[in-house]
């Protein structure tokens, strides 16, 4: 019978860094006025920066295509889609989505790659581009709504809901909030790094021969920045899902509600650069450090490491002292089989007593089911104490 198990780890009292000479300004967080929905989440460390209106619903335009674009991600690498695949825009389709809002302006019946149909939802935010993609991978944009729901639901994506692939207007089938988008990038970054920095962050794309820019406002522009994803109609405003790493600190950015493009631009530029500037890093523990020991059942070993899949570092604020405490929790003992990298406990990190992020743990190796002669030595071993 499993249990919610916990294993504490030591604390530890982190000093802050002496402060350095001529400190650059610390910009401000985003003002109301410009970005009445804004959220701030360090994905190293789990922790949430600064969040203003964080679960508060809202429609979330052109960001609906992230969860596209993530939906292919995902079938890409499990060899479910391919980018060398062709396809071709279907009349009907031509007819509902030639040049209408954000477009690559694919042709009638006219062969394209999933290649291109994604540089086209990611880099500018093709409306056509997204409904044959959709298409193509699973064949109908009914299935392919079906599968971003489910997706949302398997990343806790609680507060979202998806009725387009696009996020055209759609009568309020479609809404989200920023925790939720947060989760979203979030995924995107750490599941799939390789089709991220692929596919995602182009300044331009050329295509059908016509070449367009991407409109988000901080790649190219902060360091370390290298996408998401803008959003605007007239019902939803200007939103912004942003992501940039420097060094192995990753932040991920929402701002949204904005009432102009310009207000939404420059709050998502100083947003992201306050995260850096006013937070010092720490790292905890390195990529696949052995964080603690689990106990297995029915198994051929008795317990097993669980490791960190990135580094595990905290956040502070500048000239801050914090008491950090970690713990590792699990449902347990964890059942075999178990495969090696998968998710078996979650490392919750406290400052000061409070919660302020969680992170998953991976097994650091395979455990099969135990065989008959594991099982009487498994059983007799759990009598003695040291076992």
């Amino acid at each position: 019978m499993s249990s919610r198990n916990l294993l504490t780890l030591a604390a530890a009292v982190l000093a802050p860094v002496s402060a350095i000479a001529a400190e650059p300004i610390v910009p401000a967080v985003p003002d109301p006025i410009d970005a009445p929905i804004a959220l701030l989440i360090d994905v190293s460390s789990g922790q949430t920066l600064f969040a203003r209106e964080a679960d508060r619903r809202f429609m979330p335009a052109s960001l609906t295509k992230v969860m596209t674009t993530f939906l292919a991600f995902e079938r890409i690498q499990k060899g479910q889609l391919f980018p060398q695949q062709i396809t071709t825009m279907r009349p009907e389709t031509f007819r509902q989505w030639h040049s209408v809002g954000s477009t690559m302006y694919l042709g009638e019946n006219r062969p394209v790659t999933i290649e291109e149909l994604l540089q086209g939802v990611t880099t500018v935010s093709a409306n056509d581009g997204a409904v044959v993609l959709a298409e193509a991978a699973l064949g109908s944009l009914p299935a392919w709504l079906a599968a971003m729901n489910r997706s949302a639901q398997e990343l806790g994506m609680n507060d979202s809901h998806f009725g387009t692939a696009n996020g055209w207007m759609d009568e309020g089938r479609t809404w989200t909030t920023a925790r939720d988008l947060a989760t979203l990038g979030s995924a995107m970054v750490t599941r799939h790094p390789g089709l991220y920095g692929h596919y995602v962050g182009a300044r331009t794309m050329s295509y059908n021969g016509i070449t367009q820019r991407n409109h988000d406002p901080i790649t190219g522009v902060i360091p370390g920045a290298d996408g998401i994803k803008t959003g605007f109609t007239n019902q939803a405003g200007y939103g912004f899902l942003g992501s940039a790493q420097r060094g192995d600190r990753r932040l991920v950015m929402v701002v949204a509600a904005s009432p102009t493009g310009r207000q939404r631009n420059h709050a998502a530029k100083a947003f992201m650069e306050w995260g850096f500037q006013a937070f010092d890093s720490r790292q905890l523990y390195p990529m696949n450090a052995e964080i603690a020991r689990v106990r297995v059942q029915g198994g051929g070993l008795r317990r097993i490491g669980v490791v960190a899949p990135r580094p595990i570092r905290i956040a502070m604020p500048k000239g801050h002292t914090a008491r950090v405490a970690l713990k590792v929790r699990y449902e347990g003992p964890i059942e075999a089989p178990i495969e090696r990298g998968e998710q078996v406990a979650e490392l919750a990190i406290f400052m000061d007593d409070v919660q302020v992020g969680t992170l998953p743990l991976v097994a650091d190796r395979s455990v099969a089911p135990a065989t008959q002669l594991q099982r009487l030595f498994n059983g007799a071993a759990a009598w003695l104490p040291w076992a």
